[in-house]
């Protein structure tokens, strides 16, 4: 009698299929956990999360002497940054990491430890994640106000690079130091 070809590849394929499954399982659940609590704002109104945001980026500045004023657009969704009596940038819900969080954390539990550790790398990643992105808007305003014609090169690659970058090296030093496939 023929074995399986479909259940051998099965067993051989186990651990990625479990790391995917629960990956986009995790990813999915964050998500709609997420838009839920989106969908409890107005379309005009800005949400907590990106309003914290705007406030850990003026505290930033203003601990720096900046010449910074954020408010809420009167008519958008979206707080403006002000630098130097300049509108330079807007801080949109997009530009409150949660999205990168979300992914972060998808793919730790997805590679999962011990629990404790896990929760502890899940909450110190996310919380280094949210700093290095209040700390990407501000350079940000001040970059854009000085070199403005330079926003697709600061916004659209050299930050995003960064980001991903830097979620890139917590991911590695995750699995190769505290997931359960670390050696």
């Amino acid at each position: 009698m023929k074995k399986n070809p479909v259940k051998k590849y099965l067993v051989q394929f186990k651990p990625f299929l479990i790391f995917i499954g629960t990956f986009f399982a995790a990813y999915v659940l964050l998500t709609i956990i997420y838009k839920s609590y989106l969908n409890n704002f107005e379309s005009d109104d800005v949400d907590g999360i990106t309003l914290l945001v705007g406030s850990n980026v003026y505290w930033l500045m203003d601990l720096f002497n900046s010449d910074i004023f954020i408010q809420k657009s009167i008519s958008d969704p979206w707080l403006e940054v002000w630098y130097n009596k300049d509108y330079v940038i807007r801080i949109v819900e997009g530009c409150n990491a949660v999205s990168v969080m979300i992914l972060f954390i998808s793919f730790v539990v997805a590679f999962s430890g011990k629990i404790k550790t896990t929760l502890f790398f899940i909450l110190s990643g996310t919380l280094f994640i949210y700093i290095l992105n209040v700390g990407r808007i501000a350079l940000l305003a001040i970059l854009l106000f000085h070199y403005p014609e330079k926003l697709h090169l600061l916004h659209g690659v050299l930050f995003p690079l960064i980001i991903y970058g830097l979620v890139f090296a917590l991911w590695v030093l995750w699995v190769n130091k505290f997931s359960k496939y670390a050696k």
